[in-house]
């Protein structure tokens, strides 16, 4: 069954209507490489004019009636399969994933997107408020600084909310997301430096020279303070200013110091 309808509303989904905003990620997934994947083909808005790349499209769509109607439409190197994205399986095989993400589902999808493997890059349409938020624009958010190791978030542009049918109420923006091809922190870590870094967002303290030390706890509360000097920050930074460079840093730090890294201690808890 469906996980994420939303009564008649069309699943949720408002469906792009405006030729310049397809022209633009159109162009967007032209730069990537491999098959390409859809989220949510709706219609074909999308689906048709990536056609174009003569490249193999998968598209999802959760409505039958969209998918029956729009096989009828497409090319032969085109398939459409009536499925949930969020069940779907994808390949594992390098892909670029492509879609306009249905609002009230943005958060559930995107998780889905990150855990997943083997797609390299990733062109959606989300609403614009969480493109500036998961682009890091004007700080980073926790989520954003969880996964900033492995991905690249970008910002590619707004578009205005009369660019689709039914019209939302606010704007959206398309967002791109680049697996790192060198991830800054090794990914069988992933576990350890996601808590790291919600216990630096969710730790007290006026500013990174008392939050960062507080969250390193007392093992590396003196390399971490070495760090912060190194850094030269103005004013009195928080955590959503780290670069992703400089989370990755802090967390080596901090982690070389842990007990859960020590082959010995751990061995000891056996």
């Amino acid at each position: 069954m469906p996980t994420y309808r939303s009564g008649r509303h069309e699943l949720g989904q408002n469906f792009l209507t405006d030729r310049n905003a397809v022209d633009m990620i159109v162009d967007l997934v032209s730069r990537t490489d491999g098959p390409i994947i859809e989220i949510g083909s709706g219609g074909g808005a999308l689906t048709l004019p990536l056609q174009v790349l003569r490249r193999p499209i998968t598209a999802i769509e959760i409505d039958p009636r969209h998918a029956r109607t729009l096989e009828r439409r497409v090319g032969p190197t085109t398939t459409i399969v009536h499925a949930d994205f969020l069940r779907y399986r994808l390949p594992r095989t390098p892909h670029t994933l492509v879609g306009n993400l249905p609002f009230h589902h943005t958060t559930a999808m995107l998780r889905r997107i990150l855990h997943a493997g083997h797609w390299t890059t990733a062109v959606l349409v989300v609403q614009w408020e969480v493109a500036r938020r998961r682009a890091a624009v004007g700080g980073a958010t926790m989520m954003t600084a969880q996964w900033w190791p492995w991905y690249d978030f970008g910002l590619a542009g707004r578009v205005p909310a009369s660019a689709f049918t039914p019209q939302p109420g606010v704007d959206a923006g398309l967002m791109t997301i680049t697996r790192r091809t060198d991830p800054l922190v090794d990914p069988a870590l992933r576990t350890r430096y996601s808590a790291f870094v919600h216990t630096v967002f969710t730790s007290k303290g006026h500013g990174l020279q008392q939050i960062l030390p507080r969250a390193a706890g007392a093992p590396a509360k003196a390399a971490v303070k070495k760090w912060l000097v190194r850094q030269r920050f103005r004013g009195t930074p928080l955590p959503r200013d780290l670069s992703p460079e400089q989370w990755s840093e802090l967390f080596a730090i901090t982690d070389r110091c842990s007990p859960a890294s020590d082959p010995k201690q751990a061995g000891n808890r056996r």
